[in-house]
């Protein structure tokens, strides 16, 4: 049986680091952060998203993530969409930038969809790993971690967030997919709950230990 692990590795001269977790787990800051260090040491960064705007404008994800009422889509409808939409994103940008060298840093990737595949009860579905296969594998993946009540929290002291549904069971079972794929995938667990400081030194940690093979290209300070 095929299993995501079979996600191959890329042995392009960058590096692909991705970022999973609830709404609200601090991905955006992270992010963020991460670009300006990175800069700071000579690093050409692209960053990126999955799935892209394509895919996140249409009506059936719009109505997945806005509203309760979700019995007008499958949502392996919307799954194999955002698969779709993986691999063109994967070879028309983040193969390429790879190729030339350059740190992708993605907000989400393949582990958030299959994470809520996984939450919404298809866990014998095996086509997502199949396509997983062709898509380039991190050489870091970051699963940023926080109680499901703390990041509901923080998504609602958006002002322009204050009112959107949020299913709050399904945000419980993500977290305990999201943990459980990092344990298969040797992802790096990161919380978020102690500070940013906390987090982003675990975060340029794990990131110094990819940039220090002999193969980039990246200045290190």
């Amino acid at each position: 049986m095929q299993d995501f692990m079979d996600m191959r590795p890329h042995r392009l001269p960058g590096r692909l680091l991705t970022f999973c977790g609830l709404d609200g787990c601090g991905k955006t800051t992270s992010i963020r952060l991460l670009e300006n260090w990175l800069a700071g040491r000579g690093c050409e960064v692209l960053l990126t998203k999955q799935p892209t705007n394509f895919v996140r404008e249409t009506p059936i994800f719009r109505s997945v993530q806005d509203t309760p009422d979700h019995q007008g889509y499958d949502y392996r409808a919307l799954s194999l969409m955002a698969a779709a939409d993986r691999l063109q994103h994967c070879a028309q940008v983040i193969v390429p930038a790879l190729r030339e060298g350059k740190i992708v840093v993605s907000d989400r990737y393949f582990f958030s969809c299959l994470a809520n595949l996984r939450a919404r009860g298809y866990k014998e579905d095996r086509w997502i790993d199949e396509i997983a296969r062709h898509i380039p594998r991190p050489d870091a993946a970051f699963f940023l971690d926080v109680d499901p009540d703390e990041a509901i929290a923080r998504v609602r002291s958006r002002p322009e967030e204050k009112d959107r549904f949020i299913d709050v069971p399904l945000q419980r079972r993500l977290r305990r997919e999201y943990l459980d794929i990092a344990r298969r995938a040797d992802g790096i667990v990161v919380p978020t709950d102690k500070g940013v400081f906390a987090s982003m030194a675990l975060i340029r940690d794990a990131v110094d230990q990819v940039l220090w093979r002999p193969e980039q290209q990246c200045a290190h300070a």
